[in-house]
């Protein structure tokens, strides 16, 4: 019976997350950009907010400043697609997947700059006097059509207790059993402990330890990266050859690499992209609801270098050590490429030691993020009454995922996970023009 189910979900999957999805998704980034083009002249005016001005000056209605929203939101993206995603798409695609994962990242800038503007504009103030926003708010507030918010509501909810929940909590357990021995019921205990005592106190308390622990774990993350790739330095000079020549040639076969057409290059590379960064997910706009801001502008740039950091940055430091070390053709993938990739060069087993290290701050802090979002999709469909409920059962379903097999699990999260995008898509396409005109009355204010 549960292969049955198991083929028919595989089935759903195919179809979700199939070329029209990637299209729509990449295609509204592509028309997002050419309506409004902030990624090009407003990315430094928004690294500036995000990151050295973190919180505007004076009062502001929102529960968190811009950083902690930001660091919220990076919180639930950079995760396993930074690792074992990037080496996946490599694996698959060649070198040129990691330049399609840029242009996804590019034009996905938009997209997450109009998901967060959305959010902050129509988002409410709920029974308990907390910031909600999101796209079943922006869906239902901004078009009318409250029955597109609540299938949004219900999608992201379910996904939220699978990728966003026990998929993170499996990935810890068998890392940390792989690299150290480490009983998955310890970890999932200790994993389950760590999110109650973040989780039980809100969004302020989330915001407060992602502010802290988000920045830490991926400038480590970042500096362990660059270490390696330096001390591969002999193959720095072929990252940029090998990356926008396979982008549009089709790469040969070598070493354990089968070789890819161009056509499958560029799937690998959008697929993974989209699967890290969740420009068109809509997840993001709802952190970014919670943020301290007064006008939906300053919090939608802060978001869009969201998308940056996770892909322009992260994935493409995972790139470069994966292909600077000569083994991106070993026939390996996933995390286990990614691990081969840091051990080249490095003394006994540090490589495994930093990606199962980095998996586990990753997975966590993506454990964090999402259990937020769940909530206010949660809230949305039946009200504040099952907000302290959702939280202690979400941390059981993290001692659940540690110790149990989630192949189903991951499959039904992962349709839940796509099938998001779609009301979310239709949001931001219909109402684009709210989008351009905030973005105009805002950088007309400031000349």
């Amino acid at each position: 019976m549960q292969q049955d189910i198991l083929t028919i979900v595989h089935e759903a999957q195919s179809y979700v997350w199939g070329v029209p999805l990637l299209v729509l998704l990449v295609g509204t980034g592509v028309y997002l950009t050419f309506r409004l083009r902030v990624q090009f002249h407003a990315l430094w005016h928004s690294l500036y907010l995000a990151l050295i001005k973190r919180k505007e000056a004076g009062d502001s209605p929102g529960d968190i400043t811009h950083f902690q929203a930001l660091m919220t939101a990076l919180a639930a993206t950079v995760g396993t697609g930074n690792i074992a995603g990037v080496a996946t798409a490599i694996a698959v695609g060649g070198p040129g997947a990691l330049f399609w994962m840029w242009v996804t990242g590019l034009v996905g800038m938009a997209t997450k700059y109009s998901e967060a503007l959305l959010g902050v504009k129509y988002r409410v103030v709920d029974e308990n006097g907390a910031m909600s926003g999101g796209p079943m708010y922006y869906i239902a507030r901004g078009l009318g059509w409250k029955w597109m918010g609540a299938v949004f509501a219900v999608f992201a909810s379910i996904a939220a207790f699978g990728i966003g929940n026990m998929v993170q909590s499996n990935s810890v357990a068998d890392a940390v059993n792989a690299s150290f021995g480490v009983p998955a019921w310890f970890t999932g205990v200790i994993l389950a402990v760590a999110t109650a005592l973040v989780i039980l106190g809100g969004i302020k308390s989330i915001g407060r330890v992602t502010g802290f622990l988000v920045p830490f774990m991926i400038v480590a993350y970042m500096l362990a990266a660059i270490v390696v790739t330096i001390l591969n330095y002999e193959g720095i000079p072929r990252i940029f050859t090998l990356v926008f020549t396979d982008a549009f040639t089709p790469s040969a076969a070598s070493g354990g690499f089968l070789g890819a057409t161009v056509m499958l290059t560029i799937r690998s590379g959008v697929a993974r992209g989209v699967f890290s960064n969740e420009s068109g997910f809509g997840s993001a706009s709802i952190a970014a609801a919670a943020a301290q801001t007064k006008h939906p502008v300053t919090q939608a740039l802060v978001s869009m270098t969201q998308t940056f950091i996770d892909t322009i940055v992260v994935c493409s430091l995972t790139g470069f050590v994966i292909i600077s070390s000569g083994v991106w053709d070993s026939g390996l993938t996933g995390a286990q490429l990614t691990t081969q990739a840091f051990s080249h060069g490095l003394p006994g087993n540090s490589g495994g030691v930093i990606v199962a290290l980095s998996l586990v701050f990753f997975a966590y802090s993506t454990i964090l993020g999402w259990s937020y979002y769940g909530e206010k999709s949660l809230e949305y469909l039946f009200g504040t009454k099952l907000i302290v409920p959702y939280r202690v059962v979400f941390c059981v379903f993290v001692f659940f995922g540690a110790v149990f097999k989630l192949e189903l699990v991951w499959s039904i999260s992962d349709v839940m996970n796509g099938l998001m995008a779609f009301p979310n898509l239709v949001g931001l396409l219909g109402l684009a023009g709210v989008v351009a005109s905030e973005t105009r009355s805002y950088f007309a204010a400031r000349k």
